[in-house]
């Protein structure tokens, strides 16, 4: 609870409520989820960032075969979901919640700067409210990466990301939560995103997210 208190408190830092839902992009979804019926079995919900956002046009199938529902909006940190978390998983009754976060945090997209302390605290209380409104949540690693196009100046960022990854597996170790590791089913030998899966070395092609998707079915049974 003091987490959240903590994140409604930045909200009111930003001035107005108008500035607020540019900043968080409260909109982005609002008329896709006012369309969605009562759901009449399991509703696996997707939140995350621009590699969420982009896998339905990479792999449009997988989500007319499952029924997923993606919930990835370009450029966000883990605060920012957290502060949609409500109308974007909640609201909808999600029955499974698989939180892909941090990566973002990593690159500053906010402008920074970046304390792992901050991605983590934001993760696990998705994962606390999800708890608490009956919904299973699934935490995902972040995926290797090891440069910016967009950021340069952020250095150490494979270090980063294994950081908050251990951080994050021992949490959902201790937790009983369901941790979905990408990082190693994507990772190269040097730890990078293997050649021929990534358009960008960040964000996953068709071939990629194929990977992902066999470790995400695999992480719901």
């Amino acid at each position: 609870m003091k987490r959240i208190v903590l994140v409604l408190a930045l909200i009111l830092s930003l001035g107005t409520v108008a500035s607020a839902q540019v900043w968080v992009h409260l909109n982005r979804y609002a008329a896709d989820n006012a369309a969605l019926q009562a759901p009449c079995g399991a509703r696996v919900v997707l939140l995350g960032d621009s590699i969420t956002d982009a896998w339905p046009d990479n792999r449009p199938e997988f989500f007319s075969t499952t029924g997923f529902i993606g919930r990835g909006i370009s450029g966000e940190e883990s605060t920012q979901m957290l502060i949609r978390f409500r109308q974007d998983v909640i609201d909808i009754q999600a029955s499974h919640v698989v939180i892909l976060a941090g990566i973002n945090d990593i690159a500053i997209n906010q402008g920074g700067p970046y304390q792992e302390n901050l991605t983590f605290a934001n993760i696990v209380s998705m994962v606390d409210l999800a708890w608490q409104n009956g919904i299973r949540p699934l935490v995902c690693s972040v995926l290797p990466s090891y440069h910016f196009r967009w950021r340069p100046e952020v250095t150490d960022v494979y270090e980063k990301v294994c950081s908050l990854n251990a951080r994050l597996k021992a949490y959902c170790e201790r937790h009983g939560v369901t941790y979905v590791d990408y990082f190693s089913a994507l990772a190269g030998p040097d730890g990078r995103i293997q050649d021929g899966l990534s358009r960008d070395t960040v964000h996953p092609n068709a071939e990629g997210y194929a990977i992902m998707e066999k470790v995400l079915l695999d992480a719901l049974k």
